[in-house]
C-alpha cells in the first residue's frame, strides 16, 4: 500500500529475489552479532561465579521482550512497512550493545545483574522485531517466485542460524582478544554498517497493508496457525531447556576449556543451520503444500522425542566418557530439531495470511519466544535442581508435547475462519 492508500504494485520475480538477498544479508550480520551477544554474557559472568540460575536470569528478560516484540512487530510491519521496522530493530539491538557497555565493574552483584537484565530486554525487543520484519519479507518475495516458498524459507532459517553459531565463535574470540566492553562497541559498529545497508536498498513500503484495528482482530488467528504456536512453544522450550545453561555448563564441569564450550556450542548451530537449509531434500512435497508437509512434522517430532529420552537414561547410568557420547546425541538431537523447525517456518508461512502475513508471523513468533523463555527459566532450575539429567528430561516431556500437538494441524486448506488464505 502507497501512501495514497492504494495498494503497491507487486514486484516482479527479479525484484523478489533481490529483496530476499538484501533481507537475508542484513539478517545475517544482526544474527551473527546476537550470537556474539549470547557467548559473551554467558562466559563472561560465568566466569565470574555466578550460579546457573543466575545465568539464566540473565536471558530472562530477553525472551519475555521478545514475545511482546513478535506482537507489536507482526502489527507495525504491517503498517509501516518492513523497512521501518529493519531499522527499528536494528537501532535498537545498537542502544543495547551501548547500553550494555557502560557496565561497571565496581557495581555491586545486584545492581550488575539488574543492568544487564534491562540492556538484554532491550535486545530481545530488537532480535524479534527484526526476525518478523525479514521472515515476513520471504512471504512477500517468495509469492513473486512460484514453487520457491519452502527452499526460500529453508535457506534463510538454515543460513540465519549457522550465522549464529559463527556468532558464537565470535563472541568468545572477541571476549578473548578485545574484552568484555570493546567486544560491544565492535559489534554496534559492524551493525551500523547493516543499517546503511538497509534505509538504502529495501524498498520502503515493503510489506505495508492494512493492519488490524483491534486487539481482538490482532489475536483472530486460524486455528493452524493456534495450532502450530503451541508446537512452536513445546519445541524450542525443548532445545534451550538443555542449551542455554545445562550443556554449557555440564561440558565445562566436565573438565573442557571455554573455547572447546563455545567451539561445540558454535558447530552445533552451524550444522544445524546446515541441515535446515537442506531440509526441503529431506521432506517429501506435494502439491498442495500442505498433505505431505504436515505428516512430515509428525514424523520429525516422534524422532526428536527419542534423543533426549535415550541420553537421560544413559545420563542417569552414570557410563564412562559421558560428555562425548551428550555430544554425540546432541548432535543426532540437532539434526531432528533442524528439519522440525524447518518444516514449521515453511508451514506457519503457508498457512498465514498474504494480506496480514507479517501480523501472522509476528504471532507465531511470539509463541517461540515464550518457548524460548520457558526454556531458558527451566534450564537454570532443572540443571541446579537436579543436573543434565533434569534438563533432558524437561526436554523430553516438551517434545512429547510438540508431537502430540502436531496431530491436530489441517492438512488441507480448506478453513472457514478468517484470515486462512494459504498460498
Amino acid at each position: 500500500m502507497n501512501a495514497t492508500g492504494h495498494t503497491a504494485a507487486s514486484p516482479t520475480a527479479s525484484q523478489g529475489a533481490r529483496n530476499y538477498a538484501i533481507v537475508t544479508t542484513a539478517y545475517w550480520g544482526f544474527t551473527l552479532t546476537d550470537g556474539a551477544l549470547r557467548m559473551l554474557v554467558l562466559l563472561h559472568f560465568y566466569r565470574l561465579g555466578y550460579s546457573p540460575f543466575t545465568l539464566a536470569f540473565l536471558f530472562l528478560l530477553y525472551e519475555a521482550m521478545g514475545v511482546v516484540a513478535n506482537l507489536i512487530g507482526g502489527w507495525l510491519a504491517t503498517r509501516y512497512g518492513i523497512q521501518r521496522m529493519l531499522t527499528v530493530g536494528l537501532c535498537t539491538q545498537i542502544s543495547g550493545f551501548l547500553l550494555l557497555s557502560q557496565l561497571s565493574p565496581d557495581w555491586t552483584v545486584t545492581m550488575s545483574v539488574a543492568w544487564v537484565v534491562l540492556s538484554q530486554g532491550v535486545c530481545g525487543v530488537a532480535k524479534d522485531l527484526t526476525k518478523t520484519a525479514s521472515k515476513s519479507a520471504i512471504k512477500l518475495t517468495a509469492g513473486t517466485a512460484s514453487g520457491q516458498l519452502f527452499k526460500w524459507v529453508a535457506w534463510f532459517t538454515g543460513s540465519k542460524n549457522a550465522m549464529k553459531g559463527v556468532g558464537f565463535f565470535l563472541g568468545g574470540l572477541l571476549l578473548d582478544q578485545l574484552g568484555f566492553q570493546a567486544s560491544l562497541w565492535a559489534m554496534a559498529g559492524l551493525l551500523a554498517v547493516v543499517l546503511i545497508g538497509v534505509v538504502s536498498f529495501v524498498p520502503p513500503l515493503m510489506g505495508k497493508s492494512t493492519a488490524s484495528k483491534s486487539a481482538r482482530e490482532l489475536f483472530a488467528k486460524n486455528r493452524a496457525i493456534n495450532l502450530l504456536a503451541a508446537a512452536r512453544v513445546a519445541l524450542f522450550g525443548a532445545r534451550d531447556v538443555w542449551f542455554v545453561v545445562g550443556v554449557p555448563v555440564f561440558l565445562y564441569a566436565s573438565g573442557w576449556t571455554f573455547t572447546m564450550v563455545g567451539g561445540f556450542l558454535a558447530a552445533w548451530t552451524i550444522g544445524y543451520g546446515l541441515v535446515q537449509a537442506l531440509a526441503p531434500a529431506l521432506v517429501k512435497r506435494s502439491s498442495d503444500g500442505l498433505s505431505a508437509e504436515v505428516p512430515a512434522a509428525r514424523l520429525w517430532s516422534a524422532i526428536l522425542v527419542v534423543v533426549p529420552i535415550s541420553l537421560a537414561v544413559i545420563v542417569s547410568m552414570q557410563v564412562a566418557h559421558l560428555e562425548w557420547i551428550v555430544v554425540a546425541g546432541l548432535g543426532v538431537f540437532g539434526f531432528a530439531f533442524a528439519v522440525n523447525s524447518a518444516v514449521h517456518s515453511y508451514l506457519i508461512l503457508a498457512y498465514a495470511g498474504s494480506e496480514k502475513a507479517a501480523e501472522d508471523v509476528g504471532f507465531y513468533y511470539a509463541a517461540n519466544a515464550l518457548g524460548r523463555f520457558i526454556g531458558t527459566l527451566l534450564s537454570g532450575l532443572l540443571y541446579q535442581w537436579g543436573g543434565l539429567l533434569y534438563s533432558l528430561s524437561g526436554s523430553a516431556a516438551m517434545l512429547i508435547a510438540c508431537w502430540l500437538v502436531t496431530f491436530a494441524l489441517p492438512t488441507s486448506r480448506a478453513d472457514p475462519t478468517p484470515n486462512s488464505r494459504i498460498p
